[in-house]
């Protein structure tokens, strides 16, 4: 075989294994694993893998809560797979608030770039709480897997800019995991501590059953 034409086989596949090295973009016509997702054939990763535009563009802030999250995670950002990184930018109309939540697989650092924002932790331990009345320019860290919470704390809109520790970190609302189900009333009675009244009056609000 021509030896010029080994060489180019090995030149090219040297260059696909460096580039894999490199990176690994999500294949999201694959499965989301609790490592990621597999790696997108490296012939096939354009500079559009890397660019995510959608964090420039508000949110739509009419609904309950009166505010947006809009996420630059893996699923709408490949080229973030394993890397450990992910953004994402929150509108918070006034009176609007992202209620107590965690996020399991990431730490999230949170930068207002307009109005005031009242955000705050909770630790798992002694409970004890963190919070601030953040203004344009002020950043806050929210530490993996603890509760916390965004309150808009003016008149106007509000908007931050998010990053995460985890391309994928995941978000379990509270309110929503414990009255946006289909566990029997009675048994969310007991572990809450709310009356009959108040749960089916929670879950008539957010969507529960039984």
């Amino acid at each position: 075989m021509n030896p010029l034409f080994l060489l180019s086989l090995l030149l090219l596949s040297c260059s696909a294994s460096a580039l894999q090295d490199d990176f690994c973009v999500a294949n999201l016509k694959g499965a989301n694993t609790p490592s990621g997702f597999q790696c997108k054939d490296p012939t096939t990763v354009t500079v559009d893998d890397f660019v995510f535009s959608g964090l420039g563009v508000a949110g739509n802030t009419s609904n309950l809560i009166k505010a947006a999250v809009t996420p630059a995670f893996v699923g709408q950002f490949p080229g973030t797979n394993g890397l450990g990184i992910s953004a994402a930018r929150l509108d918070l109309a006034p009176g609007g608030v992202v209620p107590l939540h965690t996020h399991p697989a990431g730490s999230e650092l949170l930068t207002v770039v307009q109005g005031s924002i009242c955000a705050g932790f909770i630790t798992s331990g002694s409970n004890t709480v963190y919070y601030k009345t953040l203004k344009k320019g002020d950043t806050m860290l929210f530490p993996q897997g603890l509760l916390h919470f965004q309150i808009n704390a003016g008149g106007t809109n509000a908007v931050a800019l998010v990053s995460f520790s985890s391309p994928n970190p995941g978000l379990q609302i509270t309110a929503f995991a414990l009255f946006a189900n289909s566990l029997p009333s009675p048994t969310v009675e007991k572990v809450t501590f709310l009356d009959d009244y108040e749960v089916k009056k929670l879950k008539g609000v957010l969507g529960g059953t039984n």
